[in-house]
């Protein structure tokens, strides 16, 4: 025989594909991303059951006084002061959302479409920083718009990106000086 023919006779046809096995493997995969998510959402409402003593959050008064700042952009989430990856899930805190920021001689107004809105009083303003990250979100520094809060016997930091980020030096000062001023207040009462 020739070498030509040797090799032709070698040959085999393509295996047949599988297709129990196929489909064995594809559901699988299926049922362990389920239980994958089922298991982070279980965490999620684990977390909310653990920081379930957190008080309800405020609501806006009626008089606000005059708006001094608006701002229009995100809300990335608040997490526990001075830890920036332990997420505050409970009260809706953990839900990142759209939000618009006002803020007035009473305080700080966050309404969040689709998600709970809450007030800061002005009395409960701790400090106003930039910074790069919150838990699930990392910028560049200076990205992100910090402001750290009293709730309860909680001091909150919450996350806010604005629409124009040349915005929030603004606000660090406006809110930072209305904590100064507060503070002169309380002091001399």
């Amino acid at each position: 025989m020739t070498p030509v023919l040797l090799l032709a006779a070698e040959k085999e046809s393509a295996q047949v594909t599988d297709w129990a096995a196929r489909i064995g493997w594809v559901v699988g995969l299926a049922l362990f991303v389920a239980l994958v998510y089922w298991l982070m959402r279980e965490g999620w409402k684990w977390r909310g059951t653990l920081q379930g003593d957190l008080p309800e959050l405020p609501a806006a008064p009626d008089d606000r006084g005059p708006e001094k700042l608006s701002l229009s952009g995100r809300y990335h989430g608040s997490t526990t002061a001075g830890q920036w990856l332990d997420r505050i899930v409970a009260r809706g805190l953990g839900t990142r959302s759209r939000a618009e920021l006002t803020l007035t001689d009473a305080g700080l107004d966050v309404v969040r479409p689709g998600a709970s809105d809450f007030f800061v009083p002005v009395a409960q303003l701790r400090e106003a920083r930039l910074d790069k990250g919150i838990a699930g979100k990392v910028l560049t520094e200076g990205g992100l718009l910090i402001v750290t809060w009293e709730h309860g016997d909680r001091l909150i930091d919450s996350g806010f990106r604005s629409d124009h980020a040349a915005e929030h030096n603004e606000w660090v000062v406006a809110i930072n000086s209305m904590i100064e001023t507060n503070t002169r207040e309380g002091a001399e009462r």
